[in-house]
């Protein structure tokens, strides 16, 4: 059932407007009113429906207390029905008709006229035949929404999938959704901090480990408003992979507590400017291949990490990407000696410190891009970078 067991992946979202809690029948009745096959029908241009469903599997449309309320969460799902005619099924349809139009002509070709009558034809014949359901495809994606922090969890990175529900998370309960982007997230913790990311450096705007000190003006993958300074997801790999390597395994964190990382399993990296490619490398320690350490050299970017990560005893495994702070395959500890809903509120409890852990040390990170040392930092690494 969606976050409650099995490997997660989301992406994470602030959600605007006052506390939600508690969550209770009214929620579910709001829910109810916009689940799928009640929120509109589907639409006219890409044959696509979506509504809420309840999450336990692709047919489930029921909303109770018990099942979608855990505590101060809400878990559910949002379905995407899409009613689509294969295309091979279309043409064989169009062939036919005009087949049979060609056969009342002397000269057995079909007329322009009779073709456009035909491909009429077959169309209405495929819309007749969807309308019982027999095309349609179904995917649901779950979601969290941990009433106590403002944070909602969607169970995608699917960009078509996360516009669908930003569109009926607005409609059912007037709230908006905010990506906790690396920018963002930067940006939160320096203000909770007292600080501004604005007043950083001389090179805050710039990604400013490469091409000497103009730094880097924008990266492929950039937000074209500049909003957001997300490249500091790329930087905080760069920043990991260096302090792991030359400062020991263990970071201390704001709250007292240290976390033990490794980079392990895969990382991609990526040119900024789009010019030379991307390289894919999967190892046990992907960053001591001299194919990583060449790449980045090159000026490619780290945007995806594996990370096994230790703090409380708790280990966690995940594929990190850089600008979306998104979080794919992750596998949280086992809940021990509990069951049935006390496993639920466990689980819940297990990726909050997850998430916890990961912004702690994103925030280290932070503190040192913030700081008046960064310049220092960058001359390490750049140092790092031109060793042979």
């Amino acid at each position: 059932m969606g976050f409650m067991n099995g490997r997660l992946t989301f992406v994470r979202y602030k959600v605007s407007g006052a506390g939600p809690l508690p969550f209770g029948e009214e929620t579910l009745e709001t829910i109810a009113q916009h689940a799928i096959g009640k929120h509109g029908a589907a639409e006219a241009q890409d044959g696509v429906s979506f509504g809420w469903s309840g999450g336990d599997h692709v047919l489930d449309v029921n909303f109770d207390l018990a099942k979608n309320v855990l505590g101060d969460a809400l878990h559910l799902a949002w379905r995407i029905d899409t009613d689509k005619v294969p295309s091979d099924l279309l043409k064989a349809y169009t062939r036919i008709e005009v087949d049979a139009r060609a056969q009342l002509n002397p000269s057995g070709k079909p007329t322009k006229a009779q073709r456009e009558e035909a491909k009429e034809a077959a169309e209405a014949r495929a819309q007749a035949e969807a309308a019982d359901g027999r095309y349609r495809r179904m995917k649901h994606f779950p979601l969290l929404w941990d009433g106590a922090a403002g944070i909602l969890y969607a169970g995608t990175t699917s960009p078509s999938a996360l516009d669908r529900l930003h569109c009926l998370f607005k409609e059912t309960f007037d709230r908006t959704l905010e990506p906790l982007t690396a920018g963002r997230l930067a940006e939160d913790q320096a203000a909770a901090r007292g600080e501004s990311i604005a007043e950083a450096s001389e090179a805050a705007d710039t990604l400013s480990l490469f091409n000497g000190d103009d730094g880097l003006q924008a990266v492929a993958w950039s937000n074209p408003d500049g909003a957001h300074r997300d490249f500091w997801g790329n930087e905080f790999l760069i920043w990991l992979w260096h302090t792991l390597l030359m400062d020991g395994d263990t970071i201390p964190l704001a709250d007292g507590s240290e976390a033990t990382v490794m980079m392990a399993k895969t990382l991609t990296l990526d040119c900024p400017r789009g010019e030379t490619g991307r390289d894919s490398l999967t190892n046990e320690g992907p960053t001591k291949m001299p194919e990583a350490f060449r790449a980045l050299q090159a000026g490619k970017l780290p945007r995806k990490a594996g990370l096994v990560i230790v703090r409380h005893g708790q280990q966690y495994e995940l594929t990190l990407q850089a600008e979306t702070m998104s979080v794919s395959g992750a596998a949280l500890p086992k809940a021990e000696e509990v069951s049935g809903h006390e496993a639920y509120l466990a689980r819940i409890d297990g990726l909050r410190h997850l998430v916890e852990t990961l912004d702690l040390i994103y925030e280290a990170f932070g503190r040192r891009r913030n700081g008046h040392d960064w310049a220092g930092e960058v001359g390490r690494i750049r140092d790092w970078l031109s060793a042979a």
